[in-house]
């Protein structure tokens, strides 16, 4: 197989032992008809001279990467699902695949897999995922990603020929099995599982996994449980700040959906906002409004408040308790970076940067039904007041909401104006992903296999995140 010199398998998860996952074997589809690879990631990871056809056999037929996971794994763990425990959880519909370097960072990354069949953990449900399911998140991956948000990369999508019944969208539907590459597969229901069994050792053997693989620099730390909760509160803060930045609903915020690297992943029924509302759901089935927009901050404190508990079972509570206090200045400090890292500006002090943000968000609440989130975003990017008093939404600008946000402005210096003369910033308005602009694109895929507007739209988001030149992830 003709993988690059940048291709530095390092298999570490099978080390752990059978407590952590099960052995599992890849469905056999019908059909394995590529529909999307991520070249751009694959160059990292030293797979891109695969060629489609040995693309399909590693991604689509599951044959081993080189000196790789000889066989997939189902990783085991439990969860919180809408704050009621769950202890039938685990991989129920994918599997871990390989683990490898990668190129430059030197961070161990996961390709793990959706749709790839039943598992121990399947619970009777048929281990697969709609095509539209994986068409979803391929382009949530890739607007998150242009927006700075620390995700899981879409890494290769297969359409896999069988008819699959649902009861939330037309059926029979179409099937696909969809790849991810993200820096870890560790939950924060990998920790609850063994908690819930009440074997430590377990806990603090996955401590010591994390640390060694994801954040050595804590190997010296006398006590490791509370400096890994430390850290992971800090990525923890910086994900979901990052989230509110760029008006993202992730919708189903259980704790089994939460990384211990602080990166998001699993897109089912997530949402973009159309405009600002802290009200805004995602899932259909969020009756409470628990995983609301204005309401992930407090949840994603909640879920590690969870992890704490678990970590508890190793360590003393005071540095426990320690570590969660620090959420809330973390959560602060970094929504207004973000929130200045999308306005395309340079900071100037705590007490002036805060009160800049919470005019921005006032503005945007005060812009009410006429604007939306992103042509804000779009209009004051690196300041530039004569582009936004001179574009389609000048006439909301102008107004007396927008007073206190263009007062403050004044006083704040663009970062990197030369982005500007990017021809994305010549268009009327921004990239965007709302929920009827997915339907479009899934529309002539359904009913004529027409592919082509998929494929513009990546393209495009592609264009608007080499424009934007926002952080790249950490």
């Amino acid at each position: 197989m003709p993988v690059s010199s940048a291709y530095r398998p390092d298999p570490q998860v099978p080390k752990l032992g059978p407590e952590f996952a099960d052995p599992v074997v890849a469905a056999r589809f019908p059909e394995t008809i590529l529909r999307f690879r991520n070249d751009r990631a694959a160059v990292t990871v030293g797979l891109d001279a695969l060629t489609d056809a040995e693309w399909i056999a590693c991604f689509g037929r599951f044959e081993p990467l080189p000196d790789n996971i000889s066989r997939p794994l189902a990783m085991r763990y439990h969860g919180h699902q809408f704050r009621v425990y769950n202890p039938e959880l685990g991989d129920g519909r994918g599997f871990l695949f390989a683990q490898l370097r990668e190129a430059g960072s030197g961070r161990l990354l996961d390709l793990g897999t959706k749709g790839s069949g039943q598992t121990p953990w399947s619970r009777g449900a048929d281990g697969r995922l709609t095509l539209k399911g994986g068409v979803r998140e391929v382009l949530a991956t890739a607007m998150l990603e242009a927006l700075g948000v620390p995700t899981s990369r879409s890494f290769s999508l297969i359409e896999t020929g069988e008819g699959l019944e649902r009861g939330d969208e037309p059926s029979p539907t179409r099937s696909s099995v969809l790849v991810r590459l993200s820096h870890s597969h560790i939950r924060f229901g990998s920790f609850q599982r063994h908690a819930f069994f009440e074997t430590p050792e377990r806990i603090t053997l996955l401590i010591d996994h994390v640390i060694d693989n994801y954040y050595p620099e804590l190997a010296g730390a006398d006590d490791r449980a509370s400096a890994l909760l430390t850290v992971v509160v800090a990525r923890s803060a910086r994900l979901v700040a990052r989230w509110m930045a760029a008006g993202f609903v992730h919708g189903v915020l259980n704790t089994d959906n939460m990384s211990i690297t602080g990166e998001s992943f699993d897109y089912g029924p997530y949402r973009f906002l159309p405009r600002s509302d802290p009200a805004f759901t995602a899932a259909y089935f969020d009756h409470s409004g628990l995983y609301a927009f204005g309401r992930q901050p407090e949840t994603v404190f909640w879920n590690l408040q969870q992890l704490a508990g678990c970590f508890s079972l190793v360590t003393g509570s005071d540095p426990l308790v320690e570590a969660l206090n620090g959420f809330g200045p973390a959560y602060q400090r970094e929504l207004v970076a973000a929130m200045l890292e999308r306005l395309g500006l340079k900071p100037r002090g705590e007490e002036p940067d805060v009160a800049l943000v919470q005019a921005a968000f006032r503005a945007l609440a005060e812009g009410g039904a006429a604007l939306r989130w992103e042509p804000f975003f779009f209009d004051w990017f690196c300041k530039d007041e004569a582009r936004a008093l001179g574009g389609p939404r000048a006439g909301l600008y102008a107004g007396e909401a927008f007073g206190a946000f263009r007062g403050l402005l004044t006083d704040y210096q663009a970062d990197r104006p030369e982005r500007l003369a990017d021809p994305y910033f010549g268009r009327p308005g921004p990239e965007e992903l709302l929920y009827d602009e997915i339907e479009a694109i899934w529309a002539p895929i359904t009913e004529a296999d027409d592919w082509s507007r998929f494929a513009a739209k990546l393209a495009s988001i592609e264009r608007a995140r080499a424009a934007w030149g926002l952080t790249p992830q950490g």
